[in-house]
């Protein structure tokens, strides 16, 4: 079973870190018991519940998995997938656990899911579905804005965040927080700018801050910079869609391959990503789009500069990975390489940024929406016109000292106060590029970490052992 897989290979990343400190720092601090403690999932919730639809009652099956409570509330989407099962979401919330102690966001791991096909259900019965997943949740405290905070994942998004904290709220009517119960949701209902785009962005940030590091540049053997790099993309959903979209439009990337469901499409010269992704919400495919092929899973194996999977995990194992030819690969999923491929891979000389890191940006964007929901306020409401005045007051004391007018192009751009987004996109580019920095400092400087993946899950597993040793574990 894939969830068990992707369970296991979790599994091997961490022990590889835990030896790694303990060759560094010493098992005295850092044992085995301790580790064992932490790898395994605090507690899984599994519930059945049953809705009338159609005339009859169907039962559903969901999951709510909580990893490491070290920090609270937990934090971590929620999936809507028929192939969901209780290993998976285990998996997924030990790898938030990680995740966020990495980017230093106060959450513990946490992750949920539903077993269901959302193409079997019309939108109104989805909303029934998720306000009954959302009471039965609500009954063991696994949605609080205090304890554990959900957020979109695959098949889900701003619509379904919307329904839960609705009935949450409708559960919990005096709580002023309430709507800090989920994050993801419409800015309309306590959502936050740049939420929806904050995953594929940050996976543009971890590139560009991977690329201004000369010395890990230099071990793909790529030439500096992220214009002209050629990209494969597997899934155009919406982390992939806006990755690609900023690679290929502020970076100068060229999006050479883009793997769907039904194909891929294949233009050496770039491939127009918003044009390409407003035919597939046309047409549901990629297939008849000006470069279709009827491959797959074979166009990972291309030929190109950078390998981006932005789907579902384990498309790369021990069957095709001797066969990638990308030097670069940057996990824009969760688990998309097996522990077994990432072996073969690293051997190769393949530099792999790790989804520990590379997808961060969702969870960090999603503690700002959630500390705007605590506050109350807008981020940016209290200081904007403040910057604008001051910027004003600045440029008319700087033409009058010099006699010479501002130029225009730059004027209306440098007198602009932030914006809540600005604000948003400021915070997760700082995020991504200091953790960066504290992943490759360990790379280069420590002998036992021969990779990025183990490099960042021995920063990420250090802060959490610390966290249990300082509460007398």
């Amino acid at each position: 079973m894939a969830g068990h897989e992707f369970l296991k290979s979790i599994e091997v990343n961490y022990k590889k870190a835990v030896e790694c400190l303990q060759k560094t720092e010493g098992k005295e601090i850092y044992s085995d018991e301790l580790g064992s403690q932490i790898m395994t999932a605090n507690s899984t919730y599994v519930v059945r519940f049953g809705v009338r639809l159609r005339g009859t009652i169907h039962t559903f099956t969901g999951y709510r998995s909580v990893h490491s409570d070290h920090f609270e509330p937990v934090k971590g989407g929620i999936r809507y997938d028929i192939e969901v099962n209780q290993d998976e979401v285990e998996a997924l919330a030990a790898l938030m656990t990680y995740k966020c102690s990495l980017v230093e966001v106060p959450f513990g791991g946490s992750k949920g899911g539903l077993e269901i096909n959302i193409r079997d259900w019309k939108e109104e019965e989805l909303e029934r579905i998720t306000r009954r997943f959302t009471q039965e949740l609500a009954k063991r405290d696994l949605i609080h804005p205090s304890q554990n905070v959900p957020a979109p994942d695959v098949g889900t998004g701003e619509r379904e965040m919307a329904w839960m904290a609705d009935e949450y709220r409708k559960l919990n009517p005096t709580d002023l927080n309430a709507w800090a119960c989920v994050t993801g949701k419409p800015v309309s209902k306590g959502g936050i700018g740049g939420r929806t785009e904050a995953t594929g962005r940050g996976v543009q940030y971890a590139l560009r801050a991977f690329f201004d590091q000369p010395n890990d540049v230099k071990k793909t053997g790529l030439t500096p910079g992220l214009r002209g790099k050629r990209v494969i993309i597997q899934g155009l959903g919406n982390v992939g869609y806006h990755a690609a979209l900023f690679l290929s439009n502020e970076d100068g990337c060229l999006i050479t391959h883009v793997i769907e469901r039904d194909g891929s499409v294949v233009n050496q010269k770039g491939v127009n990503i918003q044009e390409l992704r407003e035919y597939i919400f046309k047409n549901g495919g990629v297939k008849g789009y000006e470069g279709f092929v009827e491959k797959g899973a074979e166009i990972l194996e291309e030929d190109a500069d950078i390998l981006i999977p932005a789907a579902m995990e384990l498309v790369i194992n021990k069957g095709n990975a001797e066969k990638i030819k990308t030097p670069l690969i940057i996990e824009a999923a969760n688990g998309p390489v097996s522990s077994e491929a990432d072996d073969i891979l690293v051997k190769k000389g393949v530099v792999i940024i790790p989804d520990l890191y590379a997808n961060a940006g969702g969870v960090t964007v999603s503690y700002f929406e959630w500390i705007k929901n605590l506050s109350r306020i807008r981020l940016g409401r209290l200081q904007r016109r403040a910057q604008e005045n001051q910027t004003t007051l600045m440029i008319e004391a700087l033409e009058k000292m010099i006699g010479s007018k501002f130029p225009d192009e730059y004027k209306d751009q440098v007198m602009r106060g932030s914006a809540e987004i600005d604000l948003v996109r400021s915070g997760l580019e700082d995020t991504m590029r200091n953790t960066y920095q504290v992943i490759s400092d360990v790379w280069n400087n420590n002998p036992n970490a021969y990779d990025l993946r183990t490099s960042a899950m021995m920063v990420a597993v250090k802060r959490v052992m610390d966290s249990y040793n300082s509460l007398g574990l």
